[in-house]
């Protein structure tokens, strides 16, 4: 635990904070290294969400996880948002505060999803000015994610981890790698989730993100809803050699189980710090892997072929990932789980 990276210690293994965990926790203070809250479950709330993180905040470390702050988009920054998040991290002590490498609205509407951006020089240097404004005003460690993705653009004039790289080399920022994001927008768009990790800049990785996906055939949805796959246990197995190791957290969103059985997920990472690669072939990315897909059943229907934002040219669907959906009248999950808010 004594490991710096960027001068950030790594905490070891974490969960996120979810409501329905308070009790258990208040009651039995578990032995966890530390806990992840979504920022805006927390900004404007009071009462009781802000006393229970008051108290575990006095016995864990804290990291802040935001989904608002449309580092990506050509809007204003928000200062008032960035005041709150200054505040509450004062008040909890948080080790760092991490968003995400998107947008998420613009001419001041917020669309609750996490979009994606087209990773040209012009954004690059959009990008990278905002991060900057944003370290002045928090005054604390800022670090992003690369986000799931699910259409590309046709614009962009480089991979998406050389954006990320240059990105954080060139604001001076940390870097939260969420394996399992990594996965899936490599399924998504045919590419190797190996060569994004070793591309990386490994000494500006100061944290991990797992967590489980739904598998719809012909493309992959980041649902937070399960248990963490075993190629994405690979990855992390690399990630982890390639760092050094770095604080490691699980993100369970939906279909939450009791507190024990979340933490022992993540403590499943133990098993994957140290040991060596085995020689042989990077997971499969072009089929299914056991115990995923579509229930025993029910038969796959297609759906047209669709651009996810009518009226606007150049933003296309992966390669050859149409859009599916299950028969029965079962609706595909919305992919962006963060957005769901906790607390009132």
């Amino acid at each position: 635990m004594t490991h710096l990276r960027l001068g950030h210690q790594n905490l070891g293994l974490g969960v996120g904070l979810r409501s329905v965990h308070f009790d258990h926790i208040l009651r039995t203070w578990p032995d966890v290294d530390w806990f992840e809250i979504i920022s805006e479950n927390y900004m404007d709330s009071g009462g009781r969400p802000r006393y229970v993180l008051r108290q575990i905040a006095e016995r864990y470390a804290v990291v802040m996880h935001g989904v608002s702050l449309s580092i990506g988009s050509t809007d204003p920054l928000d200062i008032e948002y960035l005041k709150k998040l200054k505040t509450l991290a004062r008040e909890v002590n948080a080790r760092w505060i991490s968003d995400h490498v998107c947008w998420t609205g613009v001419l001041g509407r917020n669309t609750h999803d996490l979009l994606p951006v087209p990773f040209t020089e012009e954004t690059l240097r959009h990008v990278v000015e905002r991060i900057r404004t944003v370290q002045d005003v928090l005054e604390r460690p800022f670090v992003l994610e690369n986000p799931s993705s699910y259409v590309t653009f046709t614009g962009s004039s480089m991979e998406e981890h050389e954006f990320v790289a240059r990105m954080a080399e060139e604001a001076d920022c940390g870097l939260l790698l969420d394996v399992n994001n990594v996965y899936v927008s490599s399924f998504n768009h045919d590419l190797d989730p190996e060569a994004f990790i070793r591309s990386l800049p490994h000494d500006r990785i100061v944290q991990f993100h797992l967590a489980g996906h739904s598998n719809y055939v012909t493309h992959l949805i980041d649902t937070h809803d399960g248990q963490v796959i075993d190629p994405v246990w690979d990855l992390y197995r690399l990630a982890h050699r390639l760092t050094g190791g770095v604080s490691t957290l699980l993100e369970w969103d939906a279909k939450i189980p009791p507190f024990p059985e979340l933490h022992d997920e993540v403590l499943k990472a133990k098993r994957f710090m140290g040991e060596a690669l085995t020689p042989g072939p990077s997971p499969s990315l072009t089929s299914p892997q056991p115990g995923e897909g579509r229930p025993a059943g029910q038969e796959e229907k297609a759906l047209p072929e669709v651009d996810p934002s009518p009226g606007r040219p150049g933003v296309r669907l992966g390669e050859g990932q149409g859009v599916r959906a299950l028969s029965g009248g079962e609706p595909a999950p919305h992919p962006l789980h963060h957005i769901r808010p906790e607390v009132e």
